[in-house]
């Protein structure tokens, strides 16, 4: 994660600094657009002729008059420090056209109608580049995480963001087209716009997959209900959906209500959209994050060379046999373990791991190991792991014995296919670096219960979570304020 982050600074800093070279070696003058009273505007069958005057030359001289349907086009060149108008004449003397410009002690001139500046379409395109660069980085990343190192907070980052700063790019691509090809209908507050509304926007844009996805998740927790009995857990995909609704909801009512208020309520008004928008999204694209590196964790499949293969437990039945959710775990194991030795000669170690619930006739480690024996794997080959209580602790104390048996080569481990991205996350925390496997479950039960995991893994950062949100909202917050 600090590696893409000094790697997004750079390529700021570099697009920082190529705004500045274009703005010295290229972009030296402002083009300005003077549109045309309505008596003046239309196609006539010749271009009139106009006569442009400036109140104080030595500030922004004028040249170049270019005429266009309904504007005038005007080359300026900055002199000294000040404000100048520039009224446009026809033919006739009358006054078609009026204009104000300031001119700041670097030669910028800036433009109070349109927001527009010296070099702001070289700016358009290193902001455009920029929310690019930051999508390939974070795929790259992305794509870089392979093995163990895949199941990490900074994974569901890459996955989930790199997604909006495309939205983002693609954006800002049409609008810095739009803005080159015509600059008169599509001036620099059009980007503005775009640029401080991203979250705003990536809302509306992401809309109808997130209705989807909202409706599928209601559906399969509905028939999860038919199935279990209604609890907590039971429900969470359906609470989720339902917050998902009410979010878009809320936020198109904010977005599309009719306001009328001064200057500084519209301003406040539209920061508020922005950072209702850039919360909510932040949550979005964690949990976009979490639903890709979910579906890929669950689906991978781990080289057939490892050494280890460590099944998590879970509940179990009190006559000792394995419950379908805990059989799937140790038949998806056993599955690896007899390919690898078809495929390889292999014979990896099974650690069986689970203690004793208060329900539970013997550890859930002494149950997988008579299955597994059961199923023709060696004694020898079996070493439970009797003590745990959760996830860390199965493979914080699976290490130990992988250790204490000096096996130290590469390890997976097998749980059910929601819990897959979890569980490697934990490995990763205990010293465990272990590839997940994933047993399939029934589909209803599946999107509820990794609802669940992806609550359960950001919950344990929660304060980073915050901090990062808060840095988030402040800087979109700001950026309102300030480009509005």
């Amino acid at each position: 994660m600090h590696k893409a982050a000094k790697q997004i600074l750079v390529c700021a800093l570099g697009l920082i600094l190529f705004c500045i070279l274009g703005r010295l070696t290229v972009f030296r003058s402002y083009t300005a657009y003077i549109p045309l009273s309505s008596f003046h505007s239309g196609a006539p069958s010749e271009e009139p002729a106009f006569r442009l005057e400036a109140a104080a030359p030595e500030i922004a001289r004028p040249e170049a008059e270019s005429w266009r349907e309904d504007y005038v086009s005007v080359r300026i060149h900055p002199g000294q420090p000040g404000t100048a108008d520039l009224e446009l004449f026809d033919q006739n003397g009358d006054p078609v056209g009026f204009f104000m410009l300031k001119v700041d002690r670097f030669g910028t001139v800036y433009d109070p109608q349109t927001s527009g500046f010296t070099g702001d379409t070289g700016v358009l395109i290193a902001v455009t580049l920029f929310w690019f660069l930051v999508s390939a980085i974070m795929l790259w990343h992305y794509r870089q995480a392979r093995g163990p190192a895949y199941y990490a907070y900074s994974t569901i980052y890459f996955a989930g963001f790199s997604l909006f700063s495309l939205a983002s790019g693609l954006l800002m691509l049409f609008v810095t087209i739009s803005h080159i090809s015509d600059p008169f209908n599509y001036p620099m507050v059009t980007a503005y716009s775009t640029i401080n509304g991203a979250s705003r926007q990536y809302m509306v844009l992401t809309l109808p997959l997130l209705v989807a996805f909202a409706v599928a998740m209601a559906i399969s927790n509905i028939a999860l209900l038919r199935h279990e009995r209604t609890r907590l857990q039971n429900v969470l995909g359906l609470i989720i959906s339902l917050l998902l609704l009410a979010g878009e909801a809320v936020g198109f009512l904010l977005f599309y209500r009719d306001f009328m208020g001064s200057e500084w309520e519209a301003r406040v008004q539209s920061t508020l959209e922005n950072v209702y928008a850039t919360v909510f999204v932040y949550f979005e694209c964690m949990l976009t994050g979490s639903v890709i590196c979910g579906i890929h964790a669950a689906r991978h499949q781990p080289a057939p060379d490892q050494d280890v293969i460590v099944i998590l437990g879970c509940w179990f039945r009190k006559d000792g046999t394995l419950p379908p959710l805990l059989r799937g775990r140790v038949d998806r194991a056993l599955d690896f373990w007899k390919a690898q030795k078809a495929s390889t000669g292999r014979e990896a170690l099974f650690i069986p791991s689970g203690g004793q619930g208060a329900d539970e006739p013997m550890p859930e480690a002494e149950a997988m190991r008579l299955y597994l024996e059961a199923q023709g794997v060696p004694p020898e080959l079996i070493v439970p792991e009797t003590r745990s209580l959760n996830t860390y602790q199965n493979m914080a104390f699976s290490r130990e014995i992988a250790d204490g048996r000096q096996v130290r080569g590469k390890a997976v481990f097998a749980t059910t296919n929601y819990h897959v991205f979890r569980s490697g996350v934990w490995a990763n925390q205990a010293g465990f670096p272990a590839e997940g496997i994933g047993a399939r479950t029934r589909w209803w039960y599946w999107p509820n219960a990794f609802m669940r995991e992806c609550i359960g893994l950001l919950q344990k950062r929660w304060k980073q979570e915050i901090l990062l949100l808060v840095l988030l909202v402040a800087f979109f917050g700001l950026l309102s304020l300030v480009l509005w």
